[in-house]
């Protein structure tokens, strides 16, 4: 009876060495996506994994303040989604931690970049182009033209003169960014100035909206990830951030109605994402508007000659 009991524990001890290692444990997570896609990854990295998540929702500049207010006793493991600037913020002011995932190599060259102008303390996970969704039967019903651009492209100085004069058809500045297409999706407003696969998610969702890439050109995002410095669950973070960089996890993007490019090059690509290669884009500066005095004096002028006359 002892040696068959002997042999069973042998066998059972050889079976689980076998087994790939799972750590346990929780995992503490900012997600700056749309809710639907953050409940997905949530969901998904528990249902492959012995890691319960607690996930919180929030906007990318929200999310940036948390870390900036958890910076001495950080109560976030990882920041998943959101648009790079606040990132790259983040990264600047040594809010983040350094990590090369054995996956780096199979990312799009945005995605390497991202890493590679922040030190390595974020990393893209998709990108997406700025322009609008306009709700097609409140234009008709107005009878106006479809919006098609921008006004030139400008300095700073005649940027903030031109959202000066924009201000005055503006209803409301959101923190989240799909919120503006969402609203003239529901008939609220006529236009959302929005990434434009945020508004190709409301054309895929039965509303009447349009979705316009501006003639003359226009920015882009590249969606990252930064693991927060001094996570409690370092480990536990390293292993979300190797699976939300899979092709396989990436490719599911689509089924919450998010139509991002993902930055894996074997995900993937929803048929409906905007092509960058179809776009015409500015030469964006992602490490100088993404450097933290650049960043924070861009904002607190934005709030003195916009936000201020807004209220």
């Amino acid at each position: 009876m002892r040696t068959k009991l002997l042999v069973t524990t042998i066998l059972f001890s050889a079976m689980a060495a076998a087994l790939p290692a799972r750590a346990a444990g929780t995992l503490n997570l900012v997600c700056a996506a749309d809710v639907k896609w953050c409940e997905l990854m949530e969901r998904e990295f528990e249902a492959s994994h012995d890691i319960d998540v607690n996930m919180v929702r929030m906007s990318s500049g929200e999310a940036y303040a948390r870390l900036r207010a958890e910076a001495r006793n950080p109560k976030t493991d990882i920041w998943w989604a959101g648009t790079g600037d606040p990132h790259l913020q983040a990264a600047d002011d040594n809010l983040t931690l350094e990590y090369k995932s054995p996956a780096l190599d199979q990312l799009q060259p945005w995605a390497q970049k991202q890493a590679e102008v922040s030190g390595y303390k974020t990393v893209g996970v998709y990108s997406g182009a700025l322009g609008w969704g306009y709700n097609t039967q409140i234009l008709e019903k107005k009878e106006l033209a479809a919006p098609a651009c921008w006004k030139d492209l400008m300095g700073e100085d005649e940027a903030f003169s031109y959202q000066k004069s924009l201000n005055a058809n503006v209803t409301q500045y959101t923190k989240s960014g799909s919120a503006p297409v969402k609203a003239a999706a529901r008939g609220e407003t006529g236009i959302g100035i929005v990434f434009m696969h945020d508004a190709v998610a409301m054309t895929k969702q039965g509303f009447p909206v349009k979705t316009v890439a501006p003639c003359e050109g226009t920015g882009f995002e590249v969606g990252s990830m930064s693991i927060v410095k001094g996570a409690k669950n370092l480990e536990n973070a390293k292993i979300f951030y190797d699976w939300a960089l899979s092709p396989e996890v990436q490719s599911k993007a689509a089924e919450a109605d998010s139509f991002q490019l993902p930055s894996n090059k074997s995900a993937t690509v929803p048929p409906e994402a905007p092509k960058l290669d179809d776009i015409k884009l500015i030469d964006y500066d992602f490490a100088k508007y993404g450097n933290a005095e650049t960043r924070k004096a861009l904002l607190e002028r934005w709030d003195r000659e916009i936000g201020a006359s807004a209220n």
